[in-house]
């Protein structure tokens, strides 16, 4: 269940006392720390949020604050630079301008394409970024959605403006509670691991919390590579007892400023409990010699795209190929992953060897290429059987898209027939297999009936997945999972790189 300020609130009960730290005896385990700073009404929010800097700053530990730009213009008018200064020791993300003000990120999206939903975030929220940007001193170095507001539509500005990490959760994409590369970010995003370290209602579930630590840190310290924990909390979650934004922009409400109300307050008693809870927490992680603090732009060096300035050979092309069915999506190699669109890429570009009569060398992976933006041709019923002179210029043709738009085509084209990028890509499979195995160029191509089942990895739209109190009664938006799915063309895991140190 998601809070009104988008903290998922998780409590299981142990009976297991937690056990002395142990020794390091395999991988780092990695803790990315992270603060969505958005409570831009309630005071006491400000100091909440000095303290926690100042504790993690004493403790030698960077966390990423992610600012939203009205909390930044908030702490400036109220000449807070103690604030600002204590947060500034810190890395700093991007979490909007408005974060709950109406409409928010998913409802302004919610209907417009990729390009003008694209523009469109860069239009609302670029005037903040620029905000967090000069009053923290620093350029925002990840973004995440405000509450539940996520919008694929996002990504594509984000990445325009630099930006190379989505930090947050949710359940509108996951890649197995692992991070992944997604429409050119990373992502650590629905990141099992952490979840249960959240306090309950009451921050009472401090020894239940060490203990599930311990138990996650047994787990991914045994491997070679380590693992990455995202844990993640709301200054403002320390001082109140109802989040701000949930008293004044609930169930679609957006009064004016001078009608805003402030939420009602913990007792001194309980917020020091709250702080007690997290002091102790990080000090107990701290404690054990294999855990690293790293923050949002650390993880880019952590998980090194090793697909990327890689050069593939034939029999390396071949094995790829011999991977790619009618349901089309990810593949994991042994020492890289590819997204299907580089898969696509790697096998066009191997076929257009052959088609341009070229000698056969080895191929550069140096990008990857866009996701269709929108659904083109009508999925295959049956399969159609292509000359293969009218496939070698659909090749051709296809070059010339790559080239010009670097993105995977909505449809493409043998003559007057066009069909989905995914049997095209099963046909270019099917091509390469032949090619390499007999040497020969076959008379004709069976292009055939195919599917993105990568899509899987977005869920299916619902009220469910939406579930935030700021959203209207009832909001879904089945117009971003479709523009999700399209872009898991661009969905791979993220691997962790083994014995790996972050660059500062």
């Amino acid at each position: 269940m998601l809070a009104a300020g988008g903290a998922q609130i998780f409590s299981r009960k142990r009976s297991t006392a937690p056990q002395e730290p142990p020794q390091p005896t395999g991988g780092k385990v990695y803790v990315v720390l992270w603060f969505d700073t958005e409570d831009y009404i309630l005071p006491q929010s400000d100091a909440a949020a000095k303290r926690l800097a100042a504790f993690l700053t004493e403790q030698g530990i960077r966390a990423t604050f992610k600012m939203v730009g009205e909390k930044a213009r908030v702490l400036e008018r109220r000449n807070r630079r103690d604030v600002i200064g204590a947060l500034a020791e810190h890395e700093i993300g991007y979490h909007s301008n408005l974060h709950s003000q109406h409409p928010t990120v998913a409802e302004y999206e919610s209907t417009l394409d990729w390009r003008t939903g694209a523009d469109e975030f860069t239009r609302r929220e670029r005037f903040g970024f620029e905000t967090v940007k000069r009053i923290m001193g620093q350029t925002p170095t990840c973004y995440g959605q405000p509450g539940a507001a996520w919008a694929p539509q996002a990504y594509a500005a984000l990445k325009e403006w630099g930006v190379g990490v989505y930090l947050d959760d949710g359940q509108q994409i996951g890649l197995d509670g692992e991070p992944f590369w997604y429409a050119g970010l990373l992502n650590i995003f629905n990141i099992s691991d952490g979840r249960t370290l959240r306090p309950n209602e009451t921050w009472s579930n401090l020894a239940d919390a060490k203990a599930d630590f311990q138990d996650i840190h047994m787990r991914l310290n045994s491997k070679r590579a380590g693992g990455l924990i995202s844990l993640d909390f709301h200054p403002c979650e320390f001082v109140h007892k109802e989040f701000w934004d949930a008293v004044n922009f609930a169930h679609g409400a957006n009064p004016p400023r001078d009608q805003w109300k402030l939420p009602p307050l913990k007792t001194p008693e309980e917020s020091e409990k709250a702080f007690q809870y997290f002091q102790q927490l990080v000090t107990f992680m701290k404690s054990f010699p294999s855990v690293q603090f790293v923050t949002a732009l650390q993880t880019r060096s952590l998980f090194n795209d090793t697909a990327q300035r890689r050069v593939y050979r034939a029999d390396e092309v071949a094995t790829i190929a011999g991977q790619v069915g009618p349901g089309v999506s990810l593949q994991v190699h042994d020492d890289y992953t590819l997204c299907p669109s580089e898969i696509l890429f790697l096998l066009h570009s191997f076929v257009t060897q052959t088609v341009q009569k070229t000698p056969e060398e080895p191929i550069l992976l140096d990008g990857t290429l866009g996701a269709p933006v929108s659904t083109g041709a009508p999925a295959l019923s049956n399969s159609v059987n292509v000359p293969w002179e009218q496939f070698a210029r659909t090749v051709t043709d296809v070059g010339s898209y790559l080239r010009k738009f670097n993105q995977v085509p909505n449809a493409v084209w043998f003559g007057s027939q066009g069909v989905p990028p995914e049997s095209y890509l099963l046909a270019l499979a099917q091509v390469t297999d032949h090619l390499v195995g007999k040497g020969a160029l076959p008379d004709t191509v069976s292009v055939s009936p195919a599917q993105l089942a990568a899509a899987k990895y977005v869920a299916d739209d619902s009220p469910a997945i939406w579930d935030w109190v700021i959203f209207p009664p009832g909001f879904h938006a089945p117009r971003l999972i479709e523009l999700g799915k399209l872009q898991t063309w661009t969905l791979k895991p993220a691997r962790l790189s083994p014995s790996t140190s972050p660059a500062q």
